[in-house]
């Protein structure tokens, strides 16, 4: 079983940046692939970011590239998500996923490989 606890979202102006912060517990952090999702109001979960164990390889959605970073620190069990220039379409639920299965050539990108979810947090951008 493994334990995710997201923080950092809140309302910020569009423009603005947030980091989103993801601390596991209970799995071997550094062979679990990690994901970021997000679900804004009224529509589905849609994938975000992921990253490899080792954080080497990275995935982005078309609508964050160039704008959002994922990370990780596998020391201290915690995954990132540094998100700039906001807009009001980023508003929406971040959830951060985990995956059971690891694979040495393959990230997971779609919520449906992921096994292991956060409670969430909301980020919110007026427009």
């Amino acid at each position: 079983q493994v334990q995710l606890v997201e923080s950092g979202g809140g309302l910020v102006q569009a423009g603005g940046s947030l980091r989103l912060s993801c601390v596991a517990s209970g799995r071997t952090f550094s062979m679990t692939n990690m994901g970021w999702f997000r679900q804004p109001p009224g529509k589905e979960r849609e994938s975000v970011a992921a990253i490899s164990a080792s954080g080497g390889r990275t995935y982005y959605a078309n609508s964050v590239k160039g704008r959002f970073t994922i990370s990780r620190d596998n020391a201290k069990n915690t995954v990132y998500l540094q998100m700039n220039s906001l807009k009001p379409e980023d508003t929406a639920v971040y959830y951060c996923a985990a995956a059971r299965t690891y694979y040495l050539t393959y990230l997971q990108t779609t919520s449906g490989e992921y096994d292991y979810w956060g409670q969430g947090t909301q980020v919110t951008v007026p427009s």
